[in-house]
């Protein structure tokens, strides 16, 4: 590869910039920015951890961290607020109010149970209904991958959210995890709010 020579004019034009420049009083490393310098603060260098010895056919080890990043769902409808009145609320969360109807999306695919679910609050609202089981099963568990948990119960996890958005959004005033003797953790209990 050969180099390319600087023409005249480049040569005039790098005269005229450097007659308009001042001079550095010491020479910068070619490419280097000063930063400004700050007390030293202690660094805590983490030790690697040491690999345990494994043998084929042995288990893993009980001391290995979980990845989950996000906390279970049962633990975050344990932390639900309440959208209507305390007493109302307890007794929707312990399952003494009847129930008006029932929705079981047990086993369907998303594709499926979402139109279901979209059309089975729109009737039901509709009717003037206040209180729906939608019961969504429990999923199979979930398994460890390298870098975080698989988790399964794919209609457990959706169907808040499909119930928190429109267009079920503006109809839905508390979804709760319903009772054991409802479906407990793989069902939820859906209170609607009265027709305008």
């Amino acid at each position: 590869m050969t180099r390319r020579r600087i023409t005249p004019d480049e040569r005039e034009l790098w005269e005229k910039a450097m007659k308009t420049t001042d001079r550095l009083s010491r020479p910068l490393p070619h490419f280097v920015e000063t930063l400004p310098t700050s007390p030293a603060r202690p660094v805590h260098v983490r030790t690697p951890l040491k690999p345990k010895p494994f043998t084929i056919g042995s288990n893993q080890p009980a001391d290995t961290p979980a990845h989950n990043l996000a906390p279970p769902i049962d633990e975050s409808f344990s932390k639900v607020a309440s959208n209507m009145d305390r007493k109302n609320f307890e007794r929707l969360k312990k399952g003494k109010k009847s129930i008006d109807g029932r929705l079981d999306l047990h086993g369907m695919t998303l594709a499926h149970a979402h139109p279901s679910l979209i059309r089975f609050v729109r009737e039901k609202h509709a009717e003037g209904a206040r209180l729906l089981l939608v019961i969504t099963g429990k999923g199979r568990g979930s398994r460890d991958l390298d870098f975080m948990t698989d988790r399964r119960g794919v209609l457990k996890h959706q169907v808040p959210q499909w119930l928190s958005m429109p267009p079920l959004g503006p109809l839905v005033l508390q979804v709760v995890q319903a009772a054991p003797k409802d479906g407990g953790t793989g069902a939820y209990y859906v209170y609607l709010r009265r027709q305008r």
